[in-house]
């Protein structure tokens, strides 16, 4: 018998072996796609089912005026029939019952407490006020915060910083773009993890920044990309040294940091604006948005900033930062202590 193979079949073969990376790239894509919404589907019956006993606990805590030995009991028991299950200890039933309190509909605020992992919930309920928490539960959804970013938010008080950034935004970007960027940025910045001294000079702090770098991107928030530091640019052969240079992912644009060890002056909005230029002429590509300008100085008076940006071409915000290990009194008085948690635990 012939082993004759025909010339067109060999063909095929190897536009087979051609296409079937780029096949099994959309196969893997689709496959986490699957998974993921898997995920979701389970979180989000998890959560109902979690609201579902914290409300059974409730109704019959006041049917049966039964005190919080039921809640042992019954985690035993649970404990007994679901071996395999995790999440039905005393503490968690109690977080269950708290949850159902606080929440009686299954939202917090007006956002469908289902979308959050579990302990991003417990989280939000224990260690914020009211009516900070839909704003905590809308940016966790939306930025993918992990618990631990969502943590360190909360008790720097990020809903008190988040947008408050002096800026010319909303005269020198489109209107879509103005919003993004007066809310991507804050003011002030906490840099209490790079353990300097209030009288650090610009050099010691850039170089600690970038030496924890991660957690200075965590600070600058979600979407920016370190692009370099003392980043060169020439201009009519003369050199310039930007301080720290990043692509921000969602604004689409470049954004130019300059470090300031003392109080803002209105003269250093010129030297950004020269820089913001030189970057859009350079280095910016058509799709690329208008380059922003972030000046980070030790202190500021918000009205000279206000004044010195009105007529600066280029976007700027001009921002605080913050080297104290501790946080500033006026952002402290919403955050509730150790002991307070600790009591209000004790009381579920």
């Amino acid at each position: 018998m012939s082993c004759y193979i025909p010339i067109m079949q060999t063909k095929k073969v190897e536009k087979s072996d051609t296409y079937y990376p780029s096949w099994l790239e959309s196969l893997k894509k689709q496959i986490q796609a699957a998974r993921a919404r898997a995920a979701l589907v389970v979180n989000t019956e998890l959560i109902r089912l979690y609201h579902k006993i914290g409300l059974d606990i409730i109704k019959r805590q006041q049917m049966y005026y039964w005190g919080d030995k039921i809640i042992q009991r019954l985690a035993a028991d649970l404990k007994t029939a679901f071996p395999d299950m995790k999440g039905f200890s005393t503490t968690n039933l109690k977080y269950m019952r708290y949850f159902a309190e606080q929440c009686p509909i299954g939202k917090i605020g007006q956002q469908p407490a289902d979308q959050l992992p579990w302990f991003h919930i417990v989280t939000i309920l224990t260690k914020t006020q009211q009516v900070n928490r839909e704003w905590y539960a809308v940016h966790a959804i939306e930025q993918g915060w992990s618990r631990l970013t969502l943590e360190q938010n909360i008790k720097s008080q990020l809903h008190k910083r988040q947008g408050t950034v002096v800026s010319n935004f909303y005269k020198r970007l489109p209107a879509p773009q103005s919003a993004l960027a007066q809310e991507t940025l804050k003011d002030p910045y906490l840099f209490d993890f790079l353990g300097l001294a209030d009288d650090a000079h610009e050099r010691e702090i850039e170089n600690a920044l970038i030496r924890h770098i991660s957690q200075f991107l965590l600070e600058l928030g979600v979407g920016f990309a370190f692009v370099g530091r003392q980043y060169r640019l020439e201009v009519a052969g003369e050199e310039f040294f930007i301080d720290l240079l990043f692509y921000h992912t969602r604004l689409k644009c470049y954004i130019v940091i300059e470090l300031k060890a003392s109080t803002f002056k209105p003269e250093h909005t010129g030297q950004l604006n020269f820089y913001l230029s030189a970057i859009d002429a350079q280095i910016k590509t058509p799709d690329d948005r208008p380059t922003i300008g972030l000046l980070l100085c030790k202190s500021r008076n918000r009205i000279v900033a206000e004044y010195a940006l009105r007529n600066v071409n280029s976007p700027i915000g001009v921002a605080e930062y913050k080297l104290m290990a501790s946080l500033p009194k006026e952002l402290k008085t919403e955050l509730p202590s150790i002991k307070e948690i600790e009591a209000r635990l004790a009381e579920m």
